[in-house]
């Protein structure tokens, strides 16, 4: 049964439900048409309508341009199609690796590229051990057979390289991109892998012993089919 309100007049009292009072119903419908013409007409109504919508332009245009920026101040390691930096003409660029960097060596941070590229460094048993190479541009580089223990290589960009043979024992290997590299018979011994990648790489005959990897590395790196059965079975993959 619908219930009358009693804090309004008379002319103005509707049935919450159906009412059956014609007159109020009348008069109400008549008192909601008029107001609502005079928002639409008024333009103190219409233009906070407008503010609105053109905040809704502005916010949507300012997520963009964050969300673009984000993706090009990603790291190297973060994707294989990123755009990289011209190749160095510095004169005996690739002797800079004997030297290595030491600024900011946790997080890839370096006063000017150390560019590595194509530098050929195959068989090397002395002048790479323990330095680092933090954020390091080694696409295409060869290191095939060098001593490369202990050495840091933070964000390193190695798309491309090979490693064939190549002693990572006792290195940090952290976030390091290795997609499409030959690692074929490299040794990690005792490495830090946390976060790098192995797409596409080759890995037949790599060494796995005592490698320090977390959980969702390990579960990415497992998926590479090129893995001995050796290596799955010392890595734990199932």
């Amino acid at each position: 049964m619908a219930t009358l309100s009693n804090s309004t007049p008379m002319s103005q009292k509707v049935f919450s439900a159906t009412g059956r009072n014609s007159l109020s119903t009348r008069h109400h419908r008549s008192s909601l048409r008029f107001s609502a013409s005079r928002r639409d007409d008024d333009p103190e109504q219409v233009q906070p309508k407008e503010n609105v919508s053109r905040f809704k332009e502005l916010r949507s245009v300012a997520c963009g341009v964050l969300a673009a920026w984000a993706v090009t101040a990603a790291s190297p390691v973060i994707g294989a199609n990123i755009r990289l930096p011209p190749l160095s003409t510095e004169p005996n660029r690739c002797e800079r690796a004997f030297v290595g960097n030491t600024i900011g060596q946790a997080n890839g941070v370096y006063d000017k590229p150390l560019d590595l590229r194509f530098c050929d460094y195959a068989n090397d048993k002395s002048n790479l051990k323990g330095k680092s190479l933090a954020a390091a541009l080694l696409s295409d580089a060869k290191f095939d057979g060098a001593d490369m223990t202990e050495v840091v290589m933070t964000k390193a960009y190695a798309v491309g390289a090979s490693f064939k043979g190549t002693d990572f024992s006792n290195a940090v290997l952290d976030r390091v991109n290795f997609g499409k590299a030959n690692l074929q018979g490299a040794l990690f011994k005792n490495t830090v892998l946390s976060g790098s990648t192995f797409d596409e790489a080759q890995l037949q005959d790599a060494v796995f012993d005592d490698t320090i990897i977390g959980y969702i590395d390990l579960q990415k790196l497992c998926t590479n089919k090129t893995i001995s059965e050796d290596g799955r079975a010392t890595l734990g993959c199932r």
